[in-house]
């Protein structure tokens, strides 16, 4: 691990990896948003930092600047932070990395989290992942679930990836720890294009939903689910002024029905986070021949 700082090494009992980078896999910052609640949730600590300059090309991954509470300025640079959670009883242990999508040198920077996986044992891996698409905040938020192991995927209920595509440092992690044979999860949610913030409660509550499902676990989502509540009923509130965004609302809103409606017919028990591929097939292929 030439570029990882270990600032102790944990005892842990074959934990699960979760993960999130900002950035091109993270819209409205969903996926580390849930990591981050996960880490304040378990009372996780941070254990380990990766290097940040041979990965981040710093004038297109800015540092930033702030100022504390006396008025300091403080200097953040991107990188990438690890952090590990002891789980009393059955549960699992855990292993958070949260960081920046890097710039350069991926292969490298995958190989330094494929050799924390082996010092640490860790038994599987699930990212985190957010995406803009077709959606609508007045609709349960679509995540959907892959892995590229049949088997796995198939005693997680999941679906089997069959992303063909550009990909970002998720996918190159994923191809590794399938090459390393290392059981690896992906969880995606859809965050509707029109929320331009920098944050959407309802898809980082339904990743965090869909992780507790996946994970047999609670995070105790209480304070989440309200924060969800609020930022819909804002939403609705500054939509109700806008005429043009109610009717496009409803014709979106028309087509997600129609495309459920379908799969219905077609499998009495669908997975609703399963929709999301086909609802965006669907409302392409009504923009193809308007």
């Amino acid at each position: 691990m030439r570029y990882l700082t270990m600032e102790r090494t944990p005892e842990l009992t074959s934990p699960v990896a979760v993960l999130a980078f900002t950035g091109w896999n993270d819209a409205a910052n969903a996926a580390s948003n849930a990591a981050r609640f996960v880490v304040r949730r378990l009372g996780a600590r941070r254990f380990a930092s990766l290097e940040a300059e041979p990965f981040y090309a710093f004038t297109e991954t800015r540092p930033s600047v702030r100022l504390d509470s006396s008025g300091e300025r403080q200097l953040t640079w991107p990188g990438n932070e690890f952090y590990y959670a002891r789980t009393p009883g059955d549960g699992p242990d855990y292993v958070i990395g949260i960081g920046a999508e890097p710039n350069l040198r991926w292969r490298t920077f995958s190989t330094e989290f494929m050799e924390l996986f082996d010092a640490l044992d860790v038994s599987m891996v699930v990212s985190l992942g957010a995406l803009i698409g077709e959606a609508s905040h007045r609709r349960p938020i679509g995540v959907t679930g892959s892995a590229a192991n049949p088997e796995l995927a198939a005693q997680l209920n999941l679906q089997r990836s069959r992303y063909e595509g550009p990909t970002g440092i998720v996918g190159i992690l994923h191809y590794a720890l399938q090459e390393a044979k290392r059981p690896s999860a992906s969880l995606w949610a859809t965050v509707p294009h029109y929320i331009t913030g920098e944050q959407c409660p309802p898809a980082t509550l339904a990743v965090l939903q869909r992780l507790e499902r996946l994970l047999d676990t609670s995070f105790e989502l209480n304070e989440l689910e309200e924060a969800a509540e609020r930022f819909r009923e804002q939403l609705d509130t500054t939509i109700a002024g806008d005429p043009q965004m109610r009717s496009y609302l409803e014709r979106l809103e028309s087509a997600l029905a129609e495309v459920q409606e379908e799969e219905t017919a077609n499998d009495p028990l669908p997975e609703a986070t399963d929709l999301v591929g086909d609802i965006e097939e669907f409302l392409r292929g009504n923009s193809e021949s308007d």
